[in-house]
């Protein structure tokens, strides 16, 4: 199994369930989506890191971190960041095997890989300190990636591009983990502007693969 499926199974095992629930919005829903039982599992945090990590390079190469609103996106953030961390390891560690045994250059296993950092957004600054509402990575012009676990209205993936905005940070990218499909993609799209909105799942690749498991 791939690492995209792999996620899906575990999302559509852990943290998707059916019954009769509110959302936050106040709306009625015969289903529903706790990523972070999945997000905050040792592996499902794993591979959510190393797909959100793999949509970076193929989409967003320029990205010098990545970040998003507490709570929901601080796992996404930590395990993308580490994943690039050890892709930046195992590319040193190619490049040391390779010249210990003086392999020509088929064997170059490519560009080295970018660090990848990771900020996150509080709800409000704080009162104390620095008084900062980006935490972490902070860089004045850096293009960065905003990531969310679940995508509904929209809103609090837009407050964290609004929020590194004016930490004056350039969002070059914005990835959700899953779109409920109730209109959150059109808002964050309108609010991202020219950045490019990926989703990796949609409740409808949860559900199937969800009923696919009973």
């Amino acid at each position: 199994m791939d690492t995209r499926a792999a996620l899906l199974d575990l999302i559509a095992t852990h943290s998707f369930k059916l019954g009769d629930f509110t959302l936050a919005s106040g709306k009625k829903s015969d289903y529903y989506i706790d990523c972070r039982t999945t997000t905050l599992h040792a592996e499902g945090g794993r591979l959510a890191g190393l797909v959100l990590y793999d949509l970076i390079q193929k989409h967003m190469p320029k990205a010098e971190a990545v970040g998003g609103l507490t709570m929901g996106a601080d796992p996404l953030v930590s395990n993308t960041a580490s994943a690039s961390a050890w892709a930046l390891a195992d590319w040193h560690e190619i490049q040391q095997l390779a010249a210990e045994m003086d392999l020509d250059e088929t064997e170059d296993p490519g560009d080295e890989p970018k660090l990848i950092h990771g900020f996150l957004v509080r709800k409000s600054e704080k009162t104390h300190g620095t008084g900062r509402k980006v935490e972490g990575f902070l860089k004045p012009g850096a293009k960065v990636v905003i990531v969310d676990d679940v995508c509904t209205t929209g809103g609090s993936t837009i407050t964290a591009i609004e929020a590194a905005r004016e930490a004056g940070m350039e969002v070059i990218g914005v990835l959700c983990l899953v779109d409920r499909e109730q209109g959150g993609r059109a808002a964050i799209e309108a609010a991202a502007g020219k950045a490019k909105f990926v989703s990796v799942f949609t409740a409808t690749d949860v559900r199937k693969a969800h009923i696919a498991l009973k």
